[in-house]
């Protein structure tokens, strides 16, 4: 019972927290800074995931060269949703013919 009274604490914080900033910033703009540490976190949160990912175990490499290819076709403006398919598509197919 604790257990889902600490569950259900832990949520309603977190909603409260996220739910704050549009209630504080309301209808004011961003100062240009602000809007480019935003624009800069998401590729800052996903290299993370990545090495979390990646590196936490043995280094496969068919999953390396995946991820390589979605910033490769990333860098080349593809859109993401392509990039990702493309990444899932040459990790598959190199764990086929090498095993």
């Amino acid at each position: 019972m604790r257990v889902w009274l600490s569950v259900l604490a832990v949520t309603v914080i977190s909603w409260l927290m996220k739910a704050s900033a549009p209630l504080i910033i309301g209808q004011r703009k961003l100062p240009p800074a602000a809007i480019r540490m935003t624009a800069l976190m998401a590729p800052a949160l996903l290299a993370g995931l990545i090495v979390t990912e990646l590196g936490g175990k043995e280094l496969d490499w068919t999953q390396l060269a995946g991820v390589g290819a979605a910033g490769v076709l990333s860098l080349a403006k593809v859109p993401m949703l392509v990039a990702v398919a493309a990444a899932i598509v040459v990790t598959a197919v190199l764990r086929l013919t090498v095993s």
